[in-house]
């Protein structure tokens, strides 16, 4: 699934992958990978200034440290963070509901006005 298709949802989608805990850049794109089955494989050029971007909206918390002799940022879920990810899937799975009322096919169909058409 290319980068594209994930505007506007990147911001909750990497708040949700931090939900569970700290993880660094990379961590972060691995996880994207594991949770969504290989289908969001985003590079480290949209997902790196996304979480600076989170991070300087109060969203996220970056720690550096350093593992194996590499330097590395940590981030962190602050508890704004976590207010701003439960509005987003409350606003989530209502547009989702609606979308898949119109798309899933369920019901008749409509006639341009609005009511049901009618057979025969």
């Amino acid at each position: 699934m290319a980068a594209d298709n994930v505007k506007g949802h990147l911001d909750s989608l990497l708040l949700a992958v931090l939900e569970d805990g700290p993880l660094h850049g990379y961590a972060v794109i691995e996880a994207l990978q594991r949770r969504s089955a290989g289908e969001l494989d985003l590079p480290t050029g949209t997902v790196y200034p996304a979480l600076r971007r989170l991070e300087n909206a109060g969203w996220l918390r970056g720690s550096w440290s350093t593992v194996g002799g590499r330097r590395r940022r940590t981030y962190t879920l602050t508890s704004a963070g976590r207010r701003a990810l439960s509005d987003r899937r409350s606003e989530w799975m209502r547009f989702s509901g609606t979308i898949q009322r119109v798309l899933g096919g369920s019901g008749r169909a409509q006639s341009a006005i609005g009511r049901p058409a009618t057979s025969g």
